[in-house]
């Protein structure tokens, strides 16, 4: 509870010095948008609060459905805007590649929260957390565009247990469960899975932990029981990463 209000002062303080009262966020149907709209209501309140839907072919019905019901337990407003003609209007200009096709999807949905974000006034909130912003599981000028990113000091594996703390503050599940617990995706080729790049979260935000706050090395970090190969994975894509920290949006 306690983390999950310091999350709260912190959006609620920045917006107040900087002079802004609303806040535009996108919503995938996962959890981290999911928390990120909640810490954005009860900082703010739900009547300054958008939320925006943007499928893409990829988008499972499942990701509508439990964006849209967050939404509604929420309070706050949505809107649907779907991608797939930009996304065509870009694959008629340009030869992609995989991983280009992943993206545009991502800076897409970026050019469109920051289209609102300018043309309303709106202060748009980034929704990764820390274990993705410390090895760069995200795409610069898309997920990671934002003025402000709440949960960028959070590890996923806190984003759960916050998801739940805030249901239990509310007395129902005001995050929908199937947010929770759904396999996370980015969803932008079929069939993703963020395993299919990175360990699994427990063991992700072990080794980060110890990298990060316990400055420890590799070796010592292999001596206390973690894959070898895994860990030297994760202490290259945290260095790799820097330019990404280095351009990503402030937060608490």
């Amino acid at each position: 509870r306690q983390l999950f209000d310091v999350l709260v002062v912190g959006l609620r303080d920045y917006l107040r010095k900087t002079g802004q009262r609303k806040v535009v966020l996108g919503l995938s149907g996962g959890i981290d948008s999911a928390l990120c709209a909640a810490i954005a209501k009860e900082a703010v309140g739900s009547e300054n609060v958008t939320g925006v839907l943007l499928p893409s072919r990829y988008s499972s019905d499942h990701s509508l459905s439990d964006a849209k019901l967050l939404a509604e337990n929420l309070g706050i407003e949505h809107r649907t805007i779907e991608i797939d003609p930009a996304h065509k209007a870009f694959e008629s200009s340009l030869s992609l590649s995989d991983l280009a096709q992943e993206n545009i999807q991502a800076r897409i949905r970026a050019v469109i929260l920051m289209g609102i974000s300018n043309s309303e006034g709106h202060l748009l909130i980034s929704t990764g957390n820390k274990s993705e912003v410390a090895v760069g599981y995200s795409t610069m000028y898309g997920d990671a565009a934002g003025g402000f990113a709440p949960i960028k000091d959070v590890y996923k594996t806190d984003v759960w247990k916050l998801a739940e703390t805030y249901n239990q503050i509310q007395g129902f599940d005001a995050i929908p469960r199937n947010s929770i617990t759904k396999p996370p995706s980015a969803e932008l080729r079929p069939g993703q899975l963020d395993q299919d790049s990175l360990p699994d979260y427990e063991v992700l935000d072990g080794i980060l932990s110890l990298l990060i706050e316990g400055k420890h090395t590799s070796a010592e970090i292999v001596g206390q029981g973690f894959d070898a190969q895994t860990v030297a994975k994760i202490d290259g894509m945290v260095r790799a990463s820097e330019w990404k920290r280095s351009q990503g949006a402030i937060g608490t």
